[in-house]
């Protein structure tokens, strides 16, 4: 099982209709979009993580219910709300984000009951707890816990420097926690923040993923690499598609030591995200567009 933790949220889609800009509220929050996407690609999995007794609260706890995760650590907190994130998309469907995150729910994680945390496999950690000291402290717990108990820890950077105080302190703390986990992933651009070096040398025995976008992906562990091709598609909304993508990976390496990482599997495994994520990216929403196992493996058939 997968279990994955952090932030929560509803993401505001923007779009103007009929000359009226309007926004369509959708679930989100990275690691719970890997939480969904794992239990639609066939895995099991886990989520914990705060909302606010707020309209926005109520929302997401019953959409959490419809999913029917395997686990669930979901705390809600009478005195704060529950983040938000406008979202706005352009014409290739590419998106920018705004967060309304001010004291809201996800600064405070729920501990993790030992029930849930032991029937995991692998631990995903988000990072968006790590602009706050709070946050940053949790997200640094679970992954020694984690690992003291043999788990894999998993870490996704998914690098915003608008909700931290400046850019080296945010950094930081990332390298806190990718030097604390066993897989990572990063974007094209979150590679250019870190620096090669870095990845190659600090993170040389993490099996590091980093996604291209349209163009793929590659994987580089023990000083082995691969690049791996994806498949063409016309985006209607990126959202979530790197977490769909991560979602496939890790789906695909759940249960696995990590002296089976072969380069077979690894291959598989990011080719698998790379179908997962491109198809993400034909419906508006993260998780509702999210495809099921028919239509990922009819892709890979075509590939």
């Amino acid at each position: 099982m997968i279990l994955c933790a952090g932030e929560i949220l509803a993401d505001m889609i923007g779009a103007e209709r009929d000359g009226v800009f309007v926004y369509e509220r959708k679930a989100g929050g990275a690691p719970f979009n890997v939480a969904c996407a794992v239990k639609k690609f066939g895995v099991k999995s886990a989520f914990a993580g705060s909302v606010g007794d707020d309209i926005i609260g109520g929302f997401l706890k019953d959409f959490v219910k419809s999913v029917k995760l395997d686990g669930l650590c979901l705390e809600s907190d009478a005195q704060r709300n529950t983040t938000l994130a406008f979202v706005q998309l352009d014409r290739h469907g590419e998106r920018s984000f705004c967060f309304y995150r001010k004291n809201t729910a996800d600064y405070r994680m729920p501990e993790i009951p030992d029930g849930l945390f032991d029937s995991a496999d692998i631990v995903h950690i988000g990072s968006l707890m790590l602009s706050e000291d709070e946050g940053a402290a949790y997200a640094a717990r679970l992954a020694k816990r984690a690992s003291a108990a043999g788990k894999t820890v998993s870490f996704d950077v998914n690098f915003r420097t608008d909700i931290f105080k400046d850019k080296e302190s945010a950094v930081s703390r990332y390298k806190t926690m990718l030097e604390a986990a066993d897989i990572v992933k990063f974007s094209e651009d979150e590679v250019e923040i870190f620096g090669q070096d870095y990845i190659d040398g600090r993170l040389k025995e993490k099996l590091v993923c980093i996604t291209f976008g349209g163009n793929g992906s590659e994987w580089r562990y023990l000083g082995r690499r691969n690049a791996v091709p994806s498949v063409k598609v016309k985006p209607v909304d990126t959202t979530g598609a790197g977490d769909a993508f991560y979602a496939g990976v890790l789906s695909r390496l759940d249960g696995l030591q990590k002296s089976e990482w072969t380069d077979g599997v690894l291959n598989h495994a990011l080719k698998f995200g790379n179908v997962c994520g491109a198809l993400n990216t034909l419906g508006r929403g993260a998780i509702d567009s999210l495809p099921d196992l028919g239509m990922i493996q009819k892709t890979l058939n075509g590939i």
